[in-house]
C-alpha cells in the first residue's frame, strides 16, 4: 500500500508534507552536540528542544489534533542509519516508556535500562492514548530503510509476538516514503518495522512521543 494514501482517523499514520521544513535549521542546531555515532540516542535535557516540539508549535499541533490540547512530549529519540550503524527492525509494537527514576507499582513492569534511562511497560491503556511523531532531517526513498506499518493494526491491542506476522499479512503492509522536513504520525500502539538501508549513507529521524496522562506518583515521565 502506498503510505501517501494513509489517513490517521482509518489507518492510524499519515504523511504531513514539510510539516518541519520550516524549523529544521533549528532542529539541526538544538541536537547538533548530540551523539551521532550510535543507531539510536535517547534525548533528554537538550536546551531548547522541547520549546520547538511544544504544542504551541507547528510540530506539536500534530500530536494535539490527534491527542487534545494536553499533549505534551514525553521521549525523543534521534536515530541515524550510517554505514557503521545500520540495522534492521522486525515487526513489533512500542510497549515501553521512558521514566525518571524507577519505582515499583502495581501494573508497571518488567523494566529495563536502556542507554542509563529507566524504561518499563505501562498498563496498556497509556500506549493506547500515545501518539508518535517522526521528522525527517533527509528525505527516505525506498532504499533507505522507510519506516514501515501495518495499517489498522493498532485497533488490535496487544498482538503476541507469534502472531504479528499473521497479523501483518491481514492488515497488509505500507511503505513510508519522505522527502526532507516531512512529518510523519501515528499511532504508538501500531505494528512497524524497518529493513537495512541500501542505497543511502544516512537516514535521520528524530522521533517523539506524545501523551496526555499523568503517570501515577512517583513515576514521572522522562520528558526533554
Amino acid at each position: 500500500m502506498n503510505g501517501a494514501d494513509l489517513s490517521f482517523e482509518e489507518h492510524g499514520a499519515a504523511r504531513h508534507d514539510r510539516a518541519a521544513f520550516s524549523i529544521l535549521d533549528d532542529i539541526e542546531r538544538v541536537i547538533a552536540n548530540c551523539p551521532h555515532d550510535r543507531a539510536g540516542v535517547r534525548l533528554y535535557g537538550v536546551a531548547g528542544l522541547n520549546d520547538l516540539l511544544s504544542t504551541d508549535t507547528t510540530i506539536g499541533k500534530i500530536a494535539a489534533e490527534k491527542l487534545g490540547a494536553t499533549a505534551y512530549p514525553v521521549r525523543a529519540i534521534l536515530l541515524d542509519k550510517t554505514p557503521g550503524a545500520n540495522w534492521a527492525l522486525g515487526w513489533h509494537q512500542d510497549r515501553t516508556i521512558a521514566v525518571r527514576e524507577r519505582h515499583d507499582l502495581p501494573g508497571f513492569g518488567p523494566w529495563s535500562t536502556k542507554a542509563n534511562i529507566q524504561h518499563v511497560e505501562p498498563p496498556f491503556a497509556v500506549i493506547e492514548a500515545m501518539v508518535t511523531l517522526r521528522i525527517h532531517l533527509g528525505p527516505v526513498p525506498a532504499d533507505n530503510a522507510p519506516l514501515l506499518i501495518a495499517p489498522g493494526s493498532h485497533r488490535l491491542g496487544r498482538i503476541p509476538e507469534r502472531d504479528m506476522a499473521t497479523t501483518v499479512v491481514r492488515c497488509g503492509t505500507a511503505v513510508c516514503l519522505t522527502e526532507r522536513g516531512d512529518v510523519w504520525s501515528y499511532a504508538t500502539l501500531i505494528l512497524h518495522a524497518s529493513a537495512v538501508s541500501t542505497g543511502h549513507a544516512h537516514r535521520r529521524v528524530l522521533q517523539i512521543d506524545y501523551s496526555t496522562a499523568n503517570l501515577p506518583s512517583p513515576l514521572h515521565w522522562l520528558g526533554l
